[in-house]
């Protein structure tokens, strides 16, 4: 019996390639990967020995029972939604940036360093000039894979996530070193930020700030550029055909460029948003993952701006459900990312199973030779 033969008797199933995948499923596949991911945690939490009821209170209802739970629900979302956004361009013009992290890092370190030493001289203007230098050290992050990939044809993937670690360890080497506050008691941070350069409040005892905001207008940007810009449509063709793309002419260096400048101005804005809002200065530590969760954040919501504004809430909510179940009922805190990765993993079997279908395999029975 031949290797097929054998593997398709132990399992007599094949991915077979649906005609038309169905559109309405793929509008409600995150619903789906949602409510998955929720029963998942159920069950973890009862395995655990927790209460589902009081697991499901504690992670989904008391985060956000009051104002400043809703408040730190946009808070966090603020980040995620801006990193997914730039990513979700590149996303569609198969440009694969999984360095959103470090972009955020150096945007952070760039706006930072702008508060740190022309805040006071720039006064009303310090913000402004703060978030384009924080979208500028983002797209200066983003440019290293771009060059490599347009003039070398490196995997941007690579690229950029191991430019990650280099941005963390600059950060670290500032913050430690030439950066660090010479009165904060020997601690690895900046000075705090003058009032001028942060970010203004939203809400009246809540963290959430005009970051918020910010990220809302971009996110119809977003929506713009996407659906009714040329540059939006050739950047899609390149995405969904590239060989008609080269066809007609669409530079695909052009796309490649600007789909990482887009990702990486949009993760230095978040960058920024950090350090000048709920932080206030440099630390060793901006962000918890913000970057690579904005990558689940982006394809929950299907690549599309509002449905990354819903996913981004979602995401936030798991970062406060994780932190408040930390606390509450003594779990530890890969919690979240147990949450996250499960979601992302019914996500992805979602789209295979709306892509593909399951088709038994019928094996005909050997031929018996006659005597």
């Amino acid at each position: 019996m031949s290797s097929e033969n054998r593997l398709g008797a132990l399992w007599p199933f094949r991915l077979e390639k649906r005609p038309a995948p169905s559109s309405a499923m793929r509008l409600a596949s995150p619903l789906i990967a949602a409510l998955a991911m929720l029963i998942t945690g159920l069950i973890v939490f009862t395995l655990l020995g927790k209460s589902p009821a009081e697991a499901f209170k504690v992670f989904f209802i008391e985060p956000v029972s009051s104002s400043y739970g809703i408040g730190e629900l946009l808070l966090k979302a603020t980040p995620l939604t801006l990193c997914a956004l730039g990513l979700a361009l590149g996303f569609k013009s198969n440009v694969w940036n999984i360095g959103a992290e470090g972009q955020l890092t150096i945007g952070a370190i760039t706006g930072g360093g702008v508060a740190l030493f022309l805040g006071d001289s720039l006064g009303h203007f310090a913000l402004p000039v703060m978030l384009i230098a924080g979208a500028l050290g983002g797209m200066l992050w983003a440019s290293i894979p771009a060059f490599l990939r347009t003039r070398f044809h490196t995997n941007e993937i690579l690229v950029s996530l191991m430019l990650v670690y280099i941005a963390q360890l600059l950060l670290g080497y500032l913050v430690h070193g030439p950066w660090r506050d010479p009165h904060g008691y020997n601690f690895p941070q900046s000075k705090a930020f003058a009032e001028n350069a942060t970010l203004p409040l939203l809400i009246e005892g809540a963290r959430v700030n005009l970051a918020y905001l910010i990220a809302l207008v971009l996110a119809l940007l977003s929506w713009f550029f996407s659906s009714r810009s040329f540059a939006g449509y050739r950047m899609l063709v390149a995405g969904l055909a590239p060989a008609a793309a080269a066809y007609a002419g669409f530079s695909e260096k052009r796309n490649i460029w600007l789909a990482l400048m887009i990702g990486g101005g949009a993760a230095g804005l978040a960058g920024l948003a950090e350090v000048a809002g709920p932080i206030g200065q440099l630390q060793p530590v901006i962000s918890p993952g913000y970057g690579f969760a904005a990558i689940i954040v982006a394809f929950v919501g299907r690549l599309h701006p509002i449905g990354i504004v819903l996913s981004a809430l979602l995401m936030s909510l798991l970062y406060l459900g994780g932190e408040n179940a930390q606390l509450s009922l003594q779990l530890p805190s890969s919690i979240t990312g147990l949450f996250q990765g499960t979601l992302l993993f019914y996500l992805l079997a979602a789209d295979l199973f709306i892509t593909f279908r399951l088709r038994r395999v019928v094996h005909a029975a050997p031929a018996v030779l006659a005597n």
